[in-house]
């Protein structure tokens, strides 16, 4: 599933080519996504201009005119969904189910082969939209305040790693980063979330917005098969101290990685370096 990163990547990809482009044609062959597409999306969407590109957790928000309060299209990858530039005649692609055409004729395409991901309208005139709702601080923002996990965590007896997993508390650090992060603050992920101290969850926020910042600069990571906007591969996958090296020696001290299952998610640590 595209992550953070992943969608910051595409999100910077697309940025370039869609602002400040007018739509000139919405072309629908797909409305079953997880969400369906609505009836009508294609007229309210038809000559409407591109103004900004912005990214809330996962979901990417095209800013549509300018206003104080501007409708928005709201575009999820879910599991396996891409969103990526095509040429007037470039060929379809299986499950290719939508394209905005742009006035220049470049065409933003959007595949979903399990059909998880979502292309839906907000209304500027509904301060929040339902998917929103709820949603934790951006990590790399000022909002990710210091404390912040501290104070969220007391009395709290899931185990860290759900607890950063959890978009109410901190959003898009999906499995692979919350290992990471957790590998580099030196904090076992089986640890309940109200028994890490203070200054361990100084460390943590700090190496959660450095991880992330890491995997954006290089563009996210390729699992299996994530693109960005742009067409071109992530390759922090080739930076992992942890994620998916079960039985490997650890980069630091040299001791078999570990995996074991938490929240039903793989998870992966040293026994020596996190604690």
């Amino acid at each position: 599933m595209p992550e953070l990163p992943e969608v910051e990547t595409v999100r910077r990809g697309i940025e370039p080519h869609v602002l400040d482009q007018r739509i000139a044609r919405v072309d629908v062959r797909e409305r079953r996504l997880r969400w369906p597409i609505p009836d009508g999306l294609e007229a309210w969407l038809q000559g409407r201009q591109v103004r900004a590109v912005r990214r809330r957790g996962k979901y990417l928000l095209l800013e549509l005119d300018r206003a104080a309060n501007p409708d928005r299209l709201i575009i999820h990858l879910g599991m396996s969904g891409r969103l990526y530039l095509a040429r007037p005649d470039e060929a379809l692609r299986k499950h290719d189910h939508l394209d905005l055409v742009l006035g220049d004729g470049a065409i933003l395409r959007f595949n979903d082969p399990r059909r998880f991901g979502a292309v839906l309208p907000w209304d500027g005139a509904l301060p929040q939209h339902d998917l929103l709702a709820g949603m934790g601080p951006e990590p790399l923002s000022d909002d990710f305040a210091d404390g912040w996990l501290f104070q969220a965590s007391r009395g709290r007896r899931q185990s860290v790693k759900s607890f950063i997993m959890d978009g109410r508390i901190v959003v898009g650090v999906g499995n692979i980063y919350a290992s990471e992060s957790l590998f580099r603050a030196g904090i076992r992920p089986g640890t309940a979330a109200g028994r890490i101290s203070a200054p361990q969850y100084q460390r943590l926020q700090q190496a959660i917005r450095s991880v992330l910042d890491e995997a954006i600069a290089q563009g996210g990571t390729t699992l299996k098969d994530f693109v960005g906007g742009d067409g071109k591969p992530g390759y922090f996958a080739q930076e992992l101290d942890v994620y998916g090296r079960e039985g490997q020696p650890c980069r630091r001290c040299t001791q078999p990685i570990r995996r074991r299952v938490l929240g039903q998610r793989a998870t992966y640590y040293c026994v020596k370096c996190q604690k």
